[in-house]
């Protein structure tokens, strides 16, 4: 059976007061064991079961237990913790709790959170069997269900008041698995991927530099839509000014030397690689500590190449799979194949940079734009990606790329 994973996803795990109460402990690790980041929210009965010093010390984030904190931001913590949580598990959920959330209660911290959330809602009861099989609890169920909440058991067996019957919490195993089949599996669900993004500028002096168009946009459209597929994403980040996807490892650099080394320092635990990054070619030989003053007519350079660090990557004895991309501005697909088979890549993104004249759209392509169009090269096949946003184009490519991936990776 598949690991259940929840890489990316924010997890409130809400305990209400009832003997399970326990086992949320051990819920709450496994949830982080799935790769979720975990927060909880204690109602005031799951207090009297088990302490939030317990709870705070295994998620590391403050307990909520009030519904208005006078700590967070206008102390409307809930509804900062309702915006944060892509799930909110109830686990154990009693049976005050569930009538409470069914009639739209907003009394308590849980209520509230409830009711001012759009995340997706998971119960898992716990309670004597007799109040589960009552016809309210079952009445209240139902509305839940209407209203798109999952439910997940209860289970059957000895309950602490020495009965038997329906009523205890889930296996801790099959909640975990549960929750991660709430979210569609992405298909790069699990694994690692680095992505480099943006230009390199080389100094010339401490005002000056060597640089080119690169917006970083490409990288950062690829790098959002790898973690909407479950990857872990590492996204190493050339001079620009956009923000840091949710859920992303973000590491700057400014120049080729810099971003060789992050690459090169963290590759080894990757499953993938995409070098979108429009990294120099050249540096100069001695960028001065000096403002250099104008004094001549001329200005010599001396440049000195920059390492290749998607040929190094591709040359690894146990290298990732790759996806270089190339800017062209003629031969694009001729240029394309060349670097594809040069650089032993597994596939290649090819796009022309073009200004707003030379599309139907109006829109230029390439550096410096939202938009793009990319042919996609690998050595038994191609697949042409029409104009369009850089974060359509990301998603049609990486779909593409899971594909070649787990086709390669498999035989």
């Amino acid at each position: 059976m598949m690991k259940a994973s929840l890489h990316n996803k924010n997890i409130l795990l809400c305990v209400c007061g009832g003997i399970a109460a326990y086992k949320s402990a051990e819920l709450l690790r496994r949830l982080q064991d799935a790769g979720a980041e975990v927060r909880v929210v204690m109602t005031e009965g799951a207090k009297e079961f088990i302490t939030p010093l317990t709870f705070q010390a295994l998620s590391g984030y403050p307990v909520h237990t009030d519904l208005l904190d006078p700590e967070a931001e206008a102390a409307m913590g809930h509804i900062e913790l309702a915006r944060w949580a892509d799930l909110i598990l109830i686990a154990p959920a009693t049976a005050n709790s569930i009538a409470r959330i069914a009639t739209g209660r907003a009394n308590d911290l849980l209520s509230a959170v409830c009711l001012a959330s759009t995340a997706k809602l998971a119960i898992a009861p716990a309670m004597n069997h007799v109040m589960w099989d009552a016809e309210t609890t079952q009445k209240n169920i139902l509305q839940l269900q209407q209203s798109g909440a999952e439910i997940f058991g209860p289970d059957s067996g000895i309950q602490a008041c020495g009965e038997t019957g329906k009523g205890r919490l889930m296996d801790i195993d099959e909640l975990v698995s549960s929750s991660a089949k709430i979210f569609n599996g992405g298909d790069l669900q699990g694994l690692k991927v680095m992505i480099t993004a943006g230009p390199t500028f080389e100094p010339i002096d401490p005002v000056r530099f060597i640089g080119n168009r690169s917006s970083g946009r490409m990288g950062f459209a690829i790098a959002e839509a790898a973690i909407e597929q479950g990857a872990m994403v590492t996204l190493v980040a050339g001079p620009n000014h956009l923000s840091t996807p949710a859920h992303c490892h973000r590491l700057d650099v400014e120049t080729a030397l810099q971003m060789h080394q992050a690459v090169m320092d963290n590759i080894s635990k990757q499953d993938i690689f995409i070098a979108t990054a429009a990294v120099a070619d050249y540096r100069p030989v001695n960028p001065q500590s000096q403002k250099i003053k104008k004094a001549d007519d001329e200005l010599t350079l001396t440049l000195t190449q920059n390492p290749d660090i998607l040929k190094e990557v591709a040359a690894l004895n146990h290298p990732p799979f790759t996806l270089g991309f190339a800017a062209e501005t003629q031969h694009i697909k001729d240029n394309a194949l060349l670097k594809l088979k040069n650089k032993n890549l597994q596939m290649i993104a090819a796009n022309q940079v073009a200004h707003s004249e030379e599309n139907a759209g109006g829109q230029d392509t390439g550096f410096n734009s939202e938009y793009n169009a990319l042919q996609v090269l690998w050595k038994e096949g191609e697949a042409t990606l029409e104009h369009g946003r850089k974060t359509q184009l990301a998603r049609q490519l990486l779909t593409l790329l899971a594909k070649n991936y787990y086709e390669q990776t498999t035989t």
